[in-house]
């Protein structure tokens, strides 16, 4: 069923509805946020429009992801059990619930309830974060997955902190500490860089040699021991110059920020070099991620030492952001979606039936072609979104490659979906219609 000396432990993973109610609700944010960045541009919304779609992905996509994914695998990895399913639930509906009202504020112009609403989406984080840390300590010592994600916790409670603040800024500005631009440069550090980026290192860290079936060597262990010697302390280091607005304190955490990306970059470039197995939707993914991580730290290290406070290079570059955000982040959420998916429901619904009658294999839950086509076209999108921005390229190719991303994003949202109506709702609703009848 999984590839290699894979020790982990499926006895103690929460029950099946938790992670894939976190990724069914995260897959239909992304859809969200797809048509709001197809439409944004027209009358039909507000100004804000902008920072409802970022929400939508970073909040209703990644984020939601990163919970749902923490709360199916910390107890398989760690081999605890989760620490209260019924906070796991909590969490989704205040996050879910906070984020739709929250985006609907934006979008509509609509401002005031915009506090109450991020409230809701803080005390989600913060359940989050109680449970998965609670569930973290039973697992010591941490070994370089869980320090991660330990880091990863740590920057979701300082980063939702700021996020009420900046709420409360729209309604009330005069009310905030500081200055609006360091606020915000302090919180898309600590989001994107701390929760989002942490959390990815710490699994690509398992993931990559699990899967690619090619273990660490002697280099890049000591790139490993390099990367967490310098990068969370990087991101504290940013995100703490740009919210008093020194400029060096800034310059020097992205500096150490950049370098641990590009140490993460060498050794997964190493690993998948190395891949003893055939590359599927998960690898082939991946296999984006060092050249677009190599090209956003030489595109935003210039930038950073330049002016590293300044409003537009808050995720890098000027223009960056869908070099990180899609060509990092998102190949990484989705290749590791293409298994984790098709995983739960292989292990409800079919391990026990293995070696008693024919069972198919994980990946025969998704349509491979349909996942070939979508890998496409997220690629050509992000790639056609990222040289618009670096070279201005004219608007009609800007178009098309939002165009692309979209049609990518539904294949891959529609593939997996379809794996859980197929082979989680359609055979319980079956069992339940069938012991209805013999009632």
């Amino acid at each position: 069923m999984l590839p290699g000396n894979i020790d982990v432990d499926t006895d103690v993973q929460p029950p099946m509805r938790l992670p894939l109610g976190h990724f069914v609700v995260a897959l239909g944010a992304l859809c969200v946020a797809v048509l709001v960045g197809l439409l944004r541009g027209g009358a039909l919304f507000a100004p804000a429009a902008g920072l409802a779609h970022v929400h939508l992905v970073l909040v209703g996509w990644i984020c939601l992801t990163i919970a749902g994914a923490m709360t199916q695998f910390v107890p398989v990895w760690s081999g605890v059990r989760l620490h209260s399913p019924r906070l796991a639930g909590v969490q989704l509906a205040l996050l879910a619930g906070g984020l739709a009202g929250f985006a609907a504020a934006l979008l509509t112009g609509a401002f005031a309830p915009l506090p109450a609403f991020a409230a809701a989406m803080v005390l989600g984080f913060w359940v989050f974060v109680y449970n998965i840390a609670r569930t973290l300590a039973r697992a010591r010592p941490f070994d370089v997955t869980e320090r991660h994600f330990a880091y990863a916790l740590a920057s979701f409670l300082a980063v939702s902190a700021l996020g009420v603040s900046l709420a409360v800024g729209f309604t009330h500005p005069d009310r905030l500490p500081v200055s609006r631009v360091a606020l915000r440069g302090a919180h898309v550090a600590l989001a994107l860089f701390g929760a989002v980026l942490c959390t990815v290192f710490g699994a690509l860290y398992q993931l990559v040699p699990m899967f690619a079936q090619s273990d660490l060597d002697a280099l890049d262990r000591r790139l490993q021991r390099l990367e967490e010697a310098v990068y969370p302390l990087g991101v504290a280091l940013l995100a703490m110059g740009r919210l008093v607005e020194v400029a060096p304190l800034a310059r020097l955490g992205g500096l150490l920020v950049v370098g641990g990306v590009l140490a993460v970059a060498v050794v997964l470039a190493r690993r998948l070099a190395d891949a003893t197995i055939s590359w599927g939707p998960m690898l082939r993914r991946y296999a984006v991620l060092p050249v677009a991580m190599g090209a956003w730290a030489a595109w935003t290290l210039p930038v950073w030492l330049a002016r590293p406070l300044a409003y537009d290079a808050a995720v890098g570059a000027p223009g960056s952001f869908s070099l990180l955000v899609l060509g990092v982040v998102g190949f990484v959420v989705l290749g590791t979606l293409y298994h984790v998916v098709p995983f739960i429901v292989w292990v409800h619904r079919y391990s026990d039936r293995l070696g008693f009658e024919a069972v198919p294999t994980i990946d025969d839950l998704y349509v491979a072609r349909v996942a070939n086509v979508d890998f496409a076209l997220l690629l050509a999108g992000t790639l056609l979104l990222v040289l618009g921005a670096a070279v201005s390229l004219p608007a009609p190719l800007g178009r098309a490659g939002d165009a692309l991303v979209a049609g990518g994003v539904a294949l891959a949202v529609a593939n997996l979906l379809l794996v859980v109506c197929r082979h989680a709702v359609a055979p319980a609703v079956g069992a339940r219609l069938g012991s209805l009848a013999g009632e």
